[in-house]
């Protein structure tokens, strides 16, 4: 215990020492005030959180903390490998995202090459090259 502890205690234990010694003094009616009081108070009083016992498996032939779990007031130690298997998701997540990225930029590189390859290969209206609906234009020619 640290002395600001041990000093906080101290302080309650006098103060209680004086509440005690000064209680018997009290008049009739302001006890029974008080104890109003405290059915008021306690009747108010928010119920406390029930707290269910925490089971912690344990595995016949292994010593405590190597089975993975964590120990109370121990940080888990994870071995290289396992670090390694926690970080294939990421790893597997950027490589999708590159290949989808790559897939679209390639699509729509195809897609602007078959315009590119229609606008060369067919005998095109001049008036389809001003139009704004270029691309539906070619949707519907094909």
């Amino acid at each position: 215990m640290s002395s600001l502890e041990n000093t906080e205690l101290e302080f309650a234990r006098q103060l209680r020492r004086a509440l005690d010694e000064n209680a018997a003094s009290l008049p009739p009616a302001t006890v029974d005030r008080l104890a109003a009081a405290r059915r008021i108070a306690l009747s108010r009083k928010k119920p406390e959180a029930v707290s269910a016992p925490v089971f912690v498996p344990a595995v016949a032939g292994v010593p405590p903390g190597m089975t993975g779990l964590p120990q109370e007031g121990r940080e888990p130690r994870r071995s290289p490998l396992r670090r390694l298997a926690l970080a294939w998701p990421l790893a597997a997540l950027v490589v999708s995202l590159i290949g989808i990225a790559y897939w679209e930029d390639h699509q729509r590189t195809a897609e602007l090459a078959d315009i590119d390859a229609a606008m060369l290969s067919d005998d095109l209206p001049l008036n389809a090259y001003l139009d704004h609906g270029f691309n539906a234009y070619l949707s519907r020619a094909h």
